[in-house]
C-alpha cells in the first residue's frame, strides 16, 4: 500500500498500515518508506531516536541515510539532531554553502548528499527523534509536499506515543499485581499468627515486623516460609489483575 509522488497519506491509509505492522520499529520502517515515496530524488530516509540518553537510527531505507545519521552522532552535532533538539524543521538546499554543523557538511558532500530535510518526531520528550531525508541533488527536496511529510512524522509521534503508554500500563499492572501478592501473602501470615498467639490483627503484624527486622530477612519471605511451614504448600497468587476483555 504504498504511496506515490504527491499523494498525502490520509488516516484510513495510515490506520491500514499501523494494523499491517507487529512493532513500533515495523511501523516506523513502513513510514520510511512512505516518506521516501513522497521525495523520489531523495535517496535514503531514515528515521531517528533518542533512547535512554543515546541517538539511534531505527530505521533506514536507501544508500545514505544510516551512515550520515550515525556521522552526525558522532558529532553530536548536524541537521537531524537540531529537529531532533529543538522540534523545529531543517531544511538545507546545498550543504556546499553551509557553515554550520562544523565539519558534517563537507563529509555529506564528499559522500554525494547536497541537500536534506528534517522533520521533527515527538518533540521535547524522552524519545525524540527526526525523520530526515537526503538527496544527491542540490535543491533536490525544495518541491517536495512537505505538509504530507509532516503527516507522516505527526503518526511517527503518535505511534511512539502510543507505545510509551502501552509500556506505562503494562508496568502499573506488573506492579499492582506484585502489590496484591505482597499483601495477599502478609494477609495469610497474619491469620497464622492469630490464631497461634491467640492476638489481633495489629500485634500479629507487629510481630511479623519484628521478626523480620530482627532476622534481617524482608517481611514477604518471612511470611511465605511461615506459610509453607505451617500449610506444607507455598502461597498461593491471586488472580491475575488484568481486564476482561469486552463480551460480545
Amino acid at each position: 500500500m504504498p504511496l506515490h509522488g504527491n499523494d498525502r497519506p490520509d488516516a484510513s491509509r495510515l490506520v491500514d498500515l499501523l494494523l499491517d505492522t507487529e512493532t513500533l520499529d515495523g511501523f516506523l520502517t513502513a513510514l520510511a518508506e512512505q516518506a521516501s515515496s513522497l521525495a523520489p530524488r531523495a535517496d535514503g530516509c531514515g528515521i531517528t531516536l533518542q533512547r535512554a540518553g543515546r541517538f539511534v537510527t531505527v530505521t533506514s531505507v536507501g544508500k545514505t541515510a544510516r551512515e550520515l545519521d550515525e556521522r552526525q552522532y558522532g558529532l553530536d552535532d548536524g541537521p537531524c539532531l537540531q529537529a531532533l533538539r529543538t522540534g523545529k524543521e531543517v531544511h538545507v538546499g546545498d550543504l556546499m554553502d553551509e557553515d554550520r554543523w562544523g565539519p558534517y557538511p563537507a563529509h555529506a558532500v564528499a559522500t554525494g548528499t547536497r541537500s536534506s530535510s528534517s522533520f521533527p518526531i515527538a518533540a521535547h520528550s524522552d524519545t525524540a527523534g527526526a525523520l530526515n531525508l537526503y538527496c544527491p541533488e542540490a535543491h533536490g527536496l525544495d518541491d517536495v509536499d512537505r505538509s504530507a511529510l509532516r503527516a507522516l512524522a505527526a503518526e511517527a509521534t503518535g505511534a511512539i506515543e502510543l507505545a510509551q503508554r502501552m509500556a506505562q500500563s503494562r508496568q502499573f499492572t506488573e506492579d499492582i499485581q506484585q502489590a496484591l501478592r505482597n499483601r495477599g501473602v502478609i494477609d495469610q501470615a497474619v491469620g497464622i499468627i492469630i490464631a497461634q498467639q491467640r492476638c489481633t490483627a495489629d500485634e500479629a503484624f507487629a510481630i511479623l515486623r519484628s521478626t523480620s527486622q530482627n532476622r534481617n530477612v524482608k517481611l514477604r519471605d518471612l511470611c511465605a516460609d511461615l506459610i509453607t511451614r505451617v500449610t506444607g504448600h507455598p502461597p498461593q497468587p491471586p488472580p491475575d489483575f488484568r481486564p476482561r476483555p469486552p463480551e460480545g
